[in-house]
């Protein structure tokens, strides 16, 4: 099975690369770019079982994403 986990910085957390990415929009023509902000996919194969998700919950809450500051989303194919 297919696990990809999307992680982004919370509401109200500074994201600078998001910042970056948005005056760099700007400086290139697309000035009604706003609020930019820039996350990370993590894809990887995971065993099939009704507790796949659970698995990679515990993955993103111990490893893959700093829960303090980022939220993430999981897809399972």
């Amino acid at each position: 099975m297919k696990a990809k986990v999307h992680v982004f910085l919370k509401p109200g957390v500074l994201d600078v690369q998001g910042k970056a990415v948005e005056g760099a929009l700007h400086g290139l023509g697309w000035a009604d770019v706003k609020n930019v902000r820039v996350g990370k996919t993590i894809e990887f194969d995971v065993a099939d079982g009704a507790d796949a998700e659970a698995e990679v919950k515990s993955m993103c809450e111990k490893l893959l994403a700093n829960t303090v500051i980022e939220s993430y989303r999981i897809e399972l194919a």
